[in-house]
């Protein structure tokens, strides 16, 4: 049975039929469909982990048991359990283990676009990338079987366009794979100097038999055609290679790409005349064929930063390019805050106040847009509350009258507390607001710790952020409703002029939440309306100005009541 899929449905589609137990991640777009479809497969067991690390040290856990299991996470994901993943190097595994990683060429959703191999070559672990969803599976099937043959934790790289993309996939039988037996073994597992200091070796000749594996193995292989022209290329590249050159050129195509296959490259480089590398981010792949002294092509031609595209590797070939559609001519549609947001009460306050406000990773990022430009930084999960602490020691007492810290109620979960803990610990009158919208919105809705329920929907510990910042240490914690724009401004000037650190609630679920009831829609009367653009002022999508009046559109207004605060004419109401 054949079925399209995209990309991460084929990995969870590759772990259910690999015989897969546990998977343990944390959403993080482009990577969050592919736990989200492995749950829907009963014979694994799935969760939503406060974060990366915790995730993958849970299924670092039962590969210890002896059980196939996996993580998934974004590339920025990997540095939060980059910790764990070094040592599991060391340790390796009992059940076959697969750490799927998801990168971001081109950043359509992330805050930088590092190059996950380099990860692969620093812990030295393999490294497989699929190019489409047929290998998407297949490879994760694979990785799972090196994972065990070679004692290792195996890494799967996707990228957004491979894991958001749709091909055909066979469909197998899941393959009924028992509970290896654990057995107490503490040189392998207890990473004392003493213990670990014996594992490096291992992990070299561990190395050693891998890139012998990697010039021989199916994932690895050379096309050859009637052409001096030679490309070595993975991934989604590959695909571009294909389409615009097809069979007119030789191709070394790399589906696992580290270790990378030393005799293959040479082989394959002997039967070219001219050598081009393509691959999107770092010269990667280009860099080791120039240890092995090789003369190649590549970043020389091809740009370092962004996504590849059809157009620009033909263009970058030399090729007519009159039939290619230049995407920057597209229409350019950026992200905004949702109608009836409930974070855009709370920028709107904080800006209109002039506050210093130090960000973090979520929707209400989209606070530093205009026309609220409310954010003054963002760096990483967690960063704002740790960040808040360092500005205001740097800047003393004023700084701390006039400076706030933002961070969602996952990413607090995820990162934030142990930042709010030093707050409390090191003492600075530093406020924190956590904006609850009752979801992990950014990614897809998916719930947290702090929603009650689990991945499957079902009820689970719902943990309270009030007792938990008061546990951390911090006396004053308030909760305001972001709709009610007057009490949320009150206290924020309450809270920044607190001679103690606080935290501020701002507590209202996400307009987009099924389960919440909307409001009916605002109208403009056109009679009261002065054309001051007051309104205008939130940037919500739903509100324009129709020549000198303020129109809202029907359609997409929930009745939040915000803009109607800020109309000092009465003009905006309830819908006629």
């Amino acid at each position: 049975m054949k079925k399209l899929m995209l990309g991460n449905e084929a990995v969870a589609r590759g772990m259910y039929e690999a015989g897969c137990k546990i998977v343990s991640s944390y959403p993080g777009t482009p990577s969050t469909e592919i736990t989200e479809y492995a749950a829907k497969y009963d014979e694994m067991y799935c969760e939503w982990a406060p974060n990366e690390k915790v995730g993958l040290e849970v299924a670092f856990g039962a590969s210890l048991a002896g059980a196939r299991s996996a993580c998934c996470m974004k590339h920025v994901g990997l540095n939060v359990a980059a910790d764990p993943l070094f040592t599991m190097s060391y340790t390796g595994v009992n059940g076959g283990l697969v750490i799927c990683v998801a990168d971001d060429p081109g950043m359509h959703s992330s805050q930088n676009e590092q190059d996950s191999r380099h990860y692969a070559e620093a812990a030295k672990l393999p490294m497989l990338e699929p190019a489409d969803s047929a290998e998407a599976k297949e490879f994760t099937k694979l990785a799972f079987e090196l994972s065990e043959e070679y004692d290792t934790p195996v890494l799967l790289r996707m990228c957004t366009r491979i894991a958001h993309s749709q091909s055909t996939v066979e469909l197998c039988d899941r393959e009924n794979m028992p509970l290896k037996e654990y057995e107490k073994n503490p040189k392998k597992y207890i990473m004392a100097p003493a213990n670990a200091i014996t594992k490096h070796p291992i992990v070299e000749q561990r190395q050693a038999k891998l890139s012998e594996y990697a010039n021989t193995c199916s994932v690895n292989r050379a096309e050859y055609a009637d052409s001096e022209l030679g490309i070595i290329t993975s991934g989604t590249c590959y695909q571009y290679v294909k389409e615009i050159l097809g069979d007119s050129v030789s191709i070394l195509k790399l589906g696992m790409v580290n270790p990378l296959p030393e005799q293959l490259i040479l082989d394959f480089a002997s039967k070219a005349g001219r050598l081009v590398v393509i691959e999107e981010l770092d010269p990667y792949i280009e860099n080791y064929c120039k240890s092995l002294g090789l003369k190649v092509e590549g970043k020389n031609i091809l740009p370092i930063c962004g996504e590849f595209s059809q157009r620009m590797i033909a263009e970058a070939m030399g090729l007519d390019v009159s039939n290619y559609t230049e995407a920057e001519k597209l229409p350019v549609r950026p992200p905004v805050m949702c109608a009836g947001c409930p974070h855009r009460g709370l920028f709107y306050a904080l800006a209109k106040k002039k506050i210093t406000v130090l960000g973090d990773i979520g929707c209400y990022t989209l606070g530093s847009a205009a026309p609220l430009n409310a954010i003054d930084s963002v760096l990483c999960m967690g960063a704002s509350v740790s960040g808040v602490h360092g500005f205001n020691k740097a800047r003393g007492k004023e700084s701390e009258g006039r400076t706030v810290a933002v961070i969602g109620d996952s990413t607090f979960m995820h990162s934030g507390m142990t930042g709010l803990a030093n707050i409390a610990y090191n003492g600075t009158n530093s406020t924190v607001i956590i904006v609850d919208n009752s979801i992990t919105g950014m990614t897809g809705h998916q719930h947290n710790p702090t929603t009650g329920y689990n991945i499957k929907g079902d009820p689970a510990t719902k943990i309270d952020l009030e007792t938990l910042c008061h546990a951390l240490g911090i006396n004053r914690v308030k909760v305001v409703d972001p709709y009610d724009l007057k009490t949320t401004e009150a206290v924020i000037m309450e809270e920044i002029a607190a001679d103690e650190p606080s935290v501020i609630i701002s507590r209202r679920p996400c307009a987009l939440l099924k389960s919440v009831k909307l409001g009916a829609p605002l109208t403009v009367d056109n009679d009261k309306c002065r054309s001051c653009k007051a309104c205008m002022r939130i940037g919500c999508p739903a509100i324009s100005m129709k020549g000198e009046k303020a129109k809202i559109d029907e359609t997409l207004c929930v009745g939040c009541d915000v803009c109607k605060q800020l109309c000092a004419f009465d003009a905006i109401g309830g819908a006629k």
